[in-house]
C-alpha cells in the first residue's frame, strides 16, 4: 500500500521551525485531501497542515507541544485501499530539538519518572518532560506553570521562561504562593556598528498579597521581545506634523456609499494613508531602506506594513506589498482583506514579513498622537492621529479668517543612525502636502 510521509511545510524565508498546538485527527481516521491534520504555531502566526491526499492517518510521528525543523516528517498517510503498513521510524532529527544550553543533547535525556499526564488532568509532551528531568524540575512544579499552548498546556518556552523564576523562588512555588520574578534581560543590540553600554542587573520583583500573576501568551512575549530590540538598535527620532484633511474628509463622505455599493468594500481612510506613504518613499527613497552593520541597504519595493490590533489586544502587522504599484481600489480591497484574515488568525508567514516602511493608526482607538516604535528591521514608522474638528486660522484673499476644519496629527519616528531630521521632518510633511491637497473632484 502506498503511503507518503507529510513534512513539515516551508511558511515563509524567516520561518525555521513550528511547534505542533493540536493534532486534529487521530491515528486510524480517514482524511481527505487538503482537510487540516495538525494546528502548528510559529513565531508570526497560527496555521493548520493540511493532508495532501485522501486517505487514512497511519502515524503521528511527532507530539503536540514539539518543535519541529521545517522539512521534517510530521506524520504518515496511506492511500484508501488495502491494509495498514507499519510506517517507517522518523528520522531523530524531528526531535532533536536544541535547548536553551547547547552542551545538553536531548538523545541524552529521558522523560524519566514524569508522568505524560499531571494529576490535574495536563498532558506533558516528552520535550517538556525530558527538559524539566534535566532542570530537576517537579511534576508539581510543572502543575504550577499556567502554559500558553492549546487548553493551557505547557509548551517548551513556558519551562524554559519558569526556570530563571524558580531559581530566584529558590527551589520554585505552587501556584498561591509568593514568587519573586525577575524582569526580563533586555536583548543584546541587533545590526549597530559600536557597542551598547552593559545592562544593569535587573530589578526583582516581588508580588504582593492579592497581586496576581499572569503569564504572557507567546504572542505578547514575542512583541515584547521585538519592541525592546528595537529600542535598543535603533536611536528613536519622532517628528510631528498637523494636517488639515478637510477636503478629504469631504470626499471620502461623498464618495464612500457609491464605492460600497459598486465594490462591495468599505472605503475607510487607512487605503488612502498608505497611498499618500507610497507617493512620498518615491519621492524620498532613503526612507525605504535597512541597515546592515555600517553599510545602507536601499530596498528597491514599497511593502508597506499596516498594524493591525487583534481581539485579544495583541498586535500584528500584515504587509501591503508593492503598495505603489495599486490604485486605491486595489489597495482598499488589500486593507480590508488583510485586516480581517488577521482577526481571524489566517494569515500566512509572508503576509507579515518584509514590509519595508509601516503605517500604525492610533486614531482607531481616538489617540491624537503617537510616538510608534520602528518595526525592525526598518527605519521608520507613521502614526496617523484621529481626525477631529478644530478650529484653525485659513488665509483667504479678503483676510485671515476662523473656521471649523478637520485636523490630525502625523508622528514619525525614525532611526537616527541613518535618518537626519532634514529627511524625517520632510518626510512626515510631504506626506501631509499629499493628504491636505487631495481634490474634491479625485475619482476612483
Amino acid at each position: 500500500m502506498a503511503q507518503m510521509e507529510i513534512l513539515l511545510p516551508k511558511m515563509g524565508e524567516s520561518v525555521a521551525e513550528a511547534t505542533i498546538t493540536k493534532w486534529l485527527k487521530n491515528e486510524g481516521d480517514r482524511v481527505q485531501a487538503d482537510e487540516p491534520l495538525v494546528e502548528i504555531a510559529t513565531d508570526k502566526v497560527d496555521s493548520e497542515v493540511p493532508a495532501p491526499q485522501d486517505g487514512i492517518l497511519l502515524k503521528r510521528l511527532v507530539q503536540e507541544g514539539d518543535v519541529v525543523q521545517v522539512g521534517h516528517p510530521i506524520a504518515v498517510v496511506g492511500a484508501e485501499g488495502g491494509s495498514v503498513q507499519a510506517p517507517p521510524a522518523p528520522s531523530a532529527a524531528v526531535h532533536a530539538v536544541p535547548l536553551a544550553k547547547p552542551v545538553r543533547e536531548m538523545a541524552a535525556a529521558t522523560p524519566g519518572n514524569l508522568s505524560r499526564t499531571g494529576p490535574s488532568g495536563k498532558f506533558y509532551s516528552p520535550l517538556v518532560r525530558t527538559i524539566a528531568v534535566q532542570e530537576g524540575v517537579t511534576m508539581s512544579e510543572l502543575e504550577s506553570i499556567e502554559g500558553s499552548g492549546q487548553g493551557g498546556r505547557v509548551t517548551k518556552k513556558d519551562l524554559l521562561d519558569y526556570l530563571p523564576r524558580r531559581g530566584m523562588a529558590n527551589g520554585g512555588a505552587g501556584k498561591n504562593e509568593p514568587v519573586a520574578v525577575a524582569a526580563p534581560q533586555a536583548p543584546a543590540p541587533v545590526s549597530t556598528p559600536t557597542k551598547a553600554p552593559k545592562a544593569k542587573a535587573p530589578a526583582e520583583i516581588k508580588l504582593a498579597p492579592g497581586d496576581e500573576l499572569v503569564e504572557m501568551d507567546r504572542m505578547r512575549k514575542l512583541i515584547a521581545e521585538h519592541m525592546v530590540m528595537s529600542k535598543h538598535t535603533s536611536p528613536h527620532v519622532t517628528s510631528f506634523v498637523e494636517a488639515d484633511v478637510t477636503n478629504l474628509v469631504l470626499w471620502r463622505n461623498k464618495v464612500k456609499g457609491a464605492f460600497e455599493k459598486r465594490e462591495g468594500e468599505k472605503l475607510t481612510f487607512t487605503p488612502i494613508f498608505i497611498m499618500a506613504l507610497a507617493q512620498a518613499i518615491r519621492e524620498m527613497p532613503m526612507i525605504n531602506i535597512q541597515v546592515a552593520g555600517d553599510k545602507i541597504i536601499k530596498k528597491k519595493d514599497i511593502h508597506i506594513g499596516m498594524a493591525a490590533a487583534l481581539p485579544t489586544g495583541n498586535l500584528i502587522v500584515p504587509v501591503v506589498r508593492n503598495a505603489d504599484r495599486l490604485n486605491l481600489v486595489g489597495l482598499a480591497k488589500t486593507v480590508n482583506d488583510l485586516a480581517a484574515r488577521a482577526r481571524k488568525g489566517q494569515l500566512t508567514p509572508d503576509e507579515i514579513s518584509g514590509g519595508t516602511y509601516t503605517l500604525t493608526n492610533v486614531g482607531t482607538f481616538g489617540n491624537v498622537l503617537g510616538t510608534p516604535i520602528i518595526n525592525q528591521p526598518q527605519v521608520a514608522i507613521m502614526a496617523a492621529g484621529a481626525i477631529r474638528k478644530k478650529p484653525a486660522v485659513l488665509e483667504t484673499p479678503a483676510g485671515d479668517v476662523i473656521a471649523i476644519r478637520h485636523m490630525m496629527f502625523l508622528s514619525h519616528s525614525y532611526d537616527h543612525r541613518v535618518v537626519d531630521g532634514a529627511l524625517g521632518g520632510s518626510f512626515v510633511r510631504r506626506v501631509a502636502d499629499i493628504l491636505e491637497q487631495w481634490s474634491l473632484d479625485t475619482e476612483i
